[in-house]
């Protein structure tokens, strides 16, 4: 295990150091000085946009501590201030970075279209003394389409470094579609995305993805929030809802025709595609529903079927549906038995932040949790967790159960998510550990039935470790662990371990 861990480790470090040298390089570089004789006065600083920007991203840097000199900063677009396209916005002295786009932008800036053509910075000079010379740095990014959430890299730094277990849902609605809560005056009203974050803050979770259905419009919200949560990970994402069936697509800010069925968009691997495109994670949300006039299109109902191998992620447990007849489990156990490796999640689909206590029709925000083991938290890292396979869901949203298993044979190991070659006749050593769950037990599942563990799998401290061997017959497997309580429901489903395949 401590191998395993050891090279886990390097291989991480060898990703995040990739990940720092691809940051990406500004497309302009300006510089300029401002003089005494600039003192109250306003100076452009024009720039050519050219066709196909989707984002302009500006970073702006000046001394102003060696003379005391004060720049403010605005946004025109070509029509300056006498046309439609024209200001962008003002922030004055209170930001060096901002973004604007289609979708969001920074506080005090205006999203709306991007149109090629001349734009220019607008400084403002309230205060440059007489004898003062004070040069300036201007980058500007242009975003296109296509391009992933967190581009570029100067937007979105790792809220926190280093390999751990994050805990987040992925599964949550807002004001932006159907979230409701009561309003100050005990009225039921649209409820405001702040509260979404509040609760995930109190839930102690790393990160959340806000899953609107069929919008982006909440993503500028988050542009706003971003900066004060600068603890809470918010990963922009929308429910994809149609008539035949639910999917998460996060990581994209970018619309995404969802009209499955349309003479545009005939089935769902049209989605799949679209998706791919924009560099997101998709996920089936709560594939065993009933689906008619209560809930349409709440059942996995497409047909033609969508290509699996176009699926990232499976939801395995939605709001409290773990050990249910609704539960997500045995259609995720279809898809590995056909041979797929698709990462099973969870997602509390809570649609009222305010709610304290799960009640009939509710649900609570991190309840359940999906825990990702990434190397950093950011958006790139946790969802490159997720599609890797390193993930485990705490079905209680504890905030502090850990469940751990790895594989050995003849020198090669494998942890959840990954691959193991295993020989016919070798015998391959799994070594789990679970935090946090006394009292539970747990449960070895192979190729969906039920593996006998040593001691009935009971775990007898909050720090256990259980050991078992199998032998290998040559042929393609998975394997994964879940923890159950003393009553037998279901605490923690992890990962499969996937064997000769």
């Amino acid at each position: 295990m401590r191998r395993h861990l050891a090279l886990l480790l390097l291989a991480l470090a060898a990703a995040s150091l990739a990940h720092a040298d691809a940051t990406d390089k500004p497309d302009l570089n300006l510089h300029g000085e401002v003089t005494g004789k600039d003192n109250q006065t306003y100076r452009p600083v024009p720039f050519d946009v050219p066709a196909g920007t989707t984002r302009i991203t500006v970073q702006f840097d000046y001394d102003n501590k060696t003379d005391h000199t004060t720049i403010d900063l605005g946004l025109l677009g070509p029509d300056g201030f006498r046309g439609q396209d024209g200001f962008r916005g003002w922030s004055g002295g209170t930001k060096r970075l901002f973004t604007v786009s289609a979708t969001d932008a920074t506080p005090s800036y205006l999203p709306g279209a991007i149109r090629p053509g001349r734009w220019q910075l607008l400084l403002g000079l309230p205060n440059v003394r007489a004898n003062a010379r004070t040069p300036y740095d201007i980058k500007i990014w242009f975003g296109h389409a296509g391009d992933p959430a967190w581009k570029p890299d100067v937007l979105n730094p790792p809220l926190r470094e280093g390999v751990a277990w994050y805990r987040g849902d992925l599964h949550m609605h807002t004001a932006h579609s159907d979230g409701q809560c009561d309003s100050q005056g005990g009225k039921r009203v649209s409820c405001p995305l702040f509260l979404t974050v509040q609760a995930a803050v109190a839930r102690h979770l790393d990160f959340i993805a806000i899953t609107d259905h069929n919008t982006v419009s909440h993503v500028n919200a988050m542009r706003e929030l971003q900066p004060y949560f600068d603890q809470l990970l918010l990963i922009p994402g929308r429910e994809i809802t149609t008539f035949t069936g639910h999917a998460n697509l996060f990581g994209s800010t970018e619309p995404l025709d969802f009209r499955v069925g349309s003479k545009d968009v005939p089935n769902w691997n049209d989605v799949a595609d679209a998706a791919a495109k924009l560099h997101g994670l998709l996920s089936i949300n709560h594939a065993i529903r009933p689906s008619g006039e209560i809930c349409m299109g709440c059942g996995w109902t497409a047909k033609p079927g969508i290509d699996m191998r176009k699926v990232q992620a499976v939801e395995i447990v939605n709001d409290s549906d773990a050990g249910s007849p609704l539960s997500g489990i045995p259609f995720w156990e279809q898809q590995l038995d056909a041979g797929y490796r698709v990462t099973g999640i969870g997602g509390s689909d809570n649609h009222n932040a305010a709610a304290v206590e799960a009640r009939p029709g509710s649900s609570t925000v991190g309840s359940p949790s999906t825990v990702v083991h990434a190397d950093a938290l950011s958006m790139p890292a946790i969802l490159d967790g997720i599609r890797a396979g390193h993930v485990f869901v705490d079905v209680q949203g504890s905030s502090q159960r850990v469940l751990e298993y790895q594989a050995s044979t003849a020198g090669s190991e494998a942890a959840m998510g990954d691959s193991l070659q295993a020989k016919i006749g070798s015998v391959v050593h799994f070594a789990i550990h679970a935090t946090h769950a006394a009292g539970g037990h747990a449960v070895a599942v192979l190729d969906g039935k039920p593996l006998p563990l040593p001691g009935d799998g009971k775990l007898g401290s909050d720090d256990a470790r259980l050991g078992f061997d199998w032998t290998s017959d040559g042929k393609p497997h998975w394997l994964r662990v879940e923890v159950r309580g003393g009553d037998n429901a279901p605490w923690l489903y992890g990962n499969p371990i996937y064997v000769n395949r």
